[in-house]
């Protein structure tokens, strides 16, 4: 226990006790009358525009023309004829294979050819000859069968040797690989001097790049939504999209959105997924898009209307549902209920509860009570909200 203080000392104890609590009290009054002021809130009208729903889906660019390079005759590899990744058109050469085999061949092939015609010749000879003696009656008829089976046979055989030369000269051909198809080119998987396999080798291998498919995955009722949007263009999902606008951002957040067109789906739904693989073409004009690339696709999932948008942190939730805070003409602040749909623009879609031209409050929910009255600082949203990196 404290020990007894001395009356007069009491006394001033219990003046400084009043004093604080005097002060105290008036700075609580001066702090109230401070703040008895409605509370300031920044609003703003929703963003009314037209606008078409998207749909994001992940997926990966494909080649449109992809093909494995191999050698269609058999021998040593002479000589490589490209650079490693570069751009190579149709008809370019690629690899050389020894030629010498091959001009031997067709050599042999020629020269057997040669002797099949002199064959033909005297064949030919020998039955107008036994014709013209058999009508005389010099000569037996039999005969006659004999000179023209050996004709017609000798006509078989240059057919067969012209065959074989035809044969020697395409495989000498086959001997230079040229490029089947325009794009970029691998590696040469092969150096000179190896073996090469006939149709087994692979020696290298071209992508094509422009234009690019971007193939991705729908789920049955999107898909649904998209064939209704296909058919009331005129055509199938399968047999084009019916030219359904699609936009393909990339990891790079630097590069603008993609713009490209559906073209194709799957004709049948996959069974354990139950999705249907969908396919989409861009053009590609400076190669900035590459096979294999991940990107993230956003398709039109409606025909343009007009739409009430408003920010993110315009909202607010109230139990099982979402609200907006709307400041009337005296500064009182209720609550809407809205029901939300995606996001474009970088705003909210705001299916039903707001019609576009209430005041609601943008910045400054916690400040906001509904019953109670705040100080309204008008500001005005853009029509494409800022988003960081520049992208939508």
């Amino acid at each position: 226990m404290k020990p007894n203080l001395p009356a007069k000392k009491r006394k001033y104890a219990h003046s400084i006790i009043f004093a604080t609590m005097a002060a105290v009290c008036t700075a609580t009054a001066t702090f109230g009358q401070d703040m008895s002021g409605p509370p300031p809130v920044t609003v703003a009208k929703p963003v009314v525009r037209m606008v078409t729903d998207q749909d994001d889906f992940i997926g990966r660019f494909q080649a449109v023309e992809e093909v494995v390079v191999r050698a269609r005759v058999g021998g040593y590899l002479d000589k490589v004829q490209f650079t490693d990744g570069a751009l190579v058109k149709s008809g370019d050469p690629l690899f050389v294979i020894d030629q010498r085999p091959s001009e031997t061949a067709l050599e042999e092939a020629t020269s057997a050819l040669e002797v099949a015609k002199s064959t033909l010749t005297y064949a030919e000879a020998q039955f107008h000859r036994a014709e013209a003696l058999s009508t005389s009656g010099s000569q037996s008829i039999s005969i006659l069968d004999d000179r023209r089976r050996e004709w017609i046979s000798a006509q078989a055989n240059v057919r067969g040797a012209k065959a074989t030369v035809d044969r020697a000269q395409l495989d000498l051909g086959y001997t230079q690989i040229t490029a089947p198809l325009s794009g970029r080119i691998d590696r040469h998987m092969i150096s000179p001097g190896n073996l090469v396999q006939a149709d087994q080798t692979e020696l290298t291998t071209i992508v094509s790049l422009d234009p690019i498919d971007f193939y991705f995955d729908v789920d049955e009722r999107r898909l649904l939504s998209y064939a209704a949007l296909a058919r009331e263009n005129g055509k199938s999902l399968q047999e084009g999209g019916g030219g359904l606008d699609v936009t393909v951002t990339i990891a790079d957040g630097a590069s603008k959105p993609f713009h490209g067109k559906l073209n194709f789906s799957e004709n049948k739904v996959d069974s354990q997924s139950g999705t249907m693989r969908v396919r989409a073409r861009f053009p590609n004009p400076d190669l900035v898009l590459q096979p294999g690339l991940f990107g993230r696709v956003e398709v039109g999932a409606s025909k343009a209307y007009t739409a009430v948008l408003v920010p993110d942190e315009a909202l607010s939730a109230d139990q099982n549902q979402r609200v907006v805070f709307v400041v009337g003409e005296d500064g009182t602040v209720t609550t809407k209920a809205v029901r939300t749909g995606p996001k474009l623009y970088g705003y909210r879609v705001i299916r039903q509860g707001l019609k576009g031209d209430e005041t609601i409050v943008v910045n400054g929910l916690m400040r906001a009570r509904p019953g109670k009255q705040v100080t309204p600082k008008m500001t005005e949203l853009p029509q494409e909200a800022p988003v960081a990196g520049g992208m939508k």
